[in-house]
C-alpha cells in the first residue's frame, strides 16, 4: 500500500521562524497530498492546535520565545501527537534532548525534499495504531450557528439536520472558516489555508467559491450571516465556533 493512502490528507504543522523557510516546506508537502498549516512560533503554533487537529508537528528546535526543545516538554505533557524536531546539523546534544524530551523522529538542515518526506511518512506510518488527528486538543466536529462539520466525514449538516452536498473545495474553504472564525482573512490567506485546493493563482475564484457556500448556506435574505465580506480587507466568518 502507498504511504500517501496510509494517511489520507493529514493534516501538518510546520512551526518555522524563517517566512521563506516556511513557505517552501509547506508548499512541497501540500503538493505532496498533505494539508499544511504554518506558525512562527509558540504561541501561532498552541493557537493552531485549539482551532484545528492536526496530525504531525515539524518543529524547529531555534525559535523565538520558547524553543523548539521547550514546546516539545510542554506538548508532551498535553498530547501525543507526533514530532519531528527540525536541528542544526551536526547539533547532537538538541538531536538527542529533543528525543528524550518525546520527539518522535529528528532532521539537521540542511535536509533534501525526500528526505523530509520518507521522515514524515515514516512518523505517520508508526502512528497508524493511534486514533486519527492525534494532536488530542480538539474533537472531530465542528458546531457553528445550528450547523455541524463533520471533520472525519467531511459532511455538512445543517441546523434542520439535512445534509448539504460540498465540492471538495467547498469543503477545504469552509474548514479553514472554521478552524480561524470571527477574524478577517485575505483571499491569499484562504488561499493558503485551503491548502491551494481552491486556486493557484486567481484571486477571484476564491469569490466564487464562496458565493457558492453562501447559496447553500445562506439561501435567502433572512438566513442568519454566516460569511461577511470587509470591504478591501477579505472575509470573516460570523459565528462562533465549538468542537464537539
Amino acid at each position: 500500500m502507498s504511504p500517501d493512502l496510509l494517511t489520507p490528507e493529514a493534516h501538518l504543522l510546520v512551526v518555522e521562524d524563517d517566512g521563506e523557510m516556511r513557505t517552501l516546506i509547506a508548499k512541497f508537502l501540500r503538493q505532496n497530498g498533505y494539508r499544511v498549516s504554518g506558525a512562527r512560533d509558540g504561541r501561532e503554533m498552541w493557537e493552531t492546535l485549539a482551532n484545528a487537529p492536526v496530525d504531525l508537528i515539524l518543529l524547529d528546535v531555534m525559535l523565538p520565545g520558547q524553543s523548539g526543545l521547550d514546546l516539545t516538554r510542554a506538548l508532551r505533557a498535553k498530547t501525543q501527537v507526533p514530532i519531528i524536531m527540525v536541528t542544526a546539523r551536526g547539533d547532537e546534544t538538541d538531536r538527542v534532548l529533543g528525543l528524550e524530551l518525546g520527539a518522535d523522529d529528528y532532521i539537521p538542515k540542511p535536509f533534501s525534499r525526500p528526505e523530509l518526506l520518507a521522515r514524515i511518512r515514516a512518523v505517520l506510518r508508526r502512528a497508524q495504531g493511534s486514533e486519527p488527528r492525534t494532536s488530542g486538543l480538539v474533537a472531530d466536529r465542528l458546531l457553528f450557528a445550528g450547523w455541524a462539520l463533520d471533520t472525519r466525514r467531511r459532511e455538512l449538516t445543517a441546523p434542520d439536520g439535512v445534509a448539504v452536498d460540498l465540492s471538495g473545495g467547498e469543503y477545504d474553504l469552509l474548514l479553514a472558516f472554521c478552524e480561524h472564525p470571527q477574524r478577517v482573512l485575505s483571499r491569499d490567506q484562504l488561499l493558503d489555508l485551503a491548502r491551494n485546493r481552491v486556486s493557484d493563482t486567481l484571486d477571484r475564484t476564491v469569490d466564487v467559491m464562496i458565493s457558492r457556500l453562501r447559496r447553500k448556506m445562506e439561501p435567502s435574505e433572512d438566513s442568519p450571516t454566516i460569511i461577511k465580506t470587509i470591504r478591501g480587507a477579505g472575509y470573516m466568518f460570523v459565528p462562533a465556533v465549538v468542537r464537539g
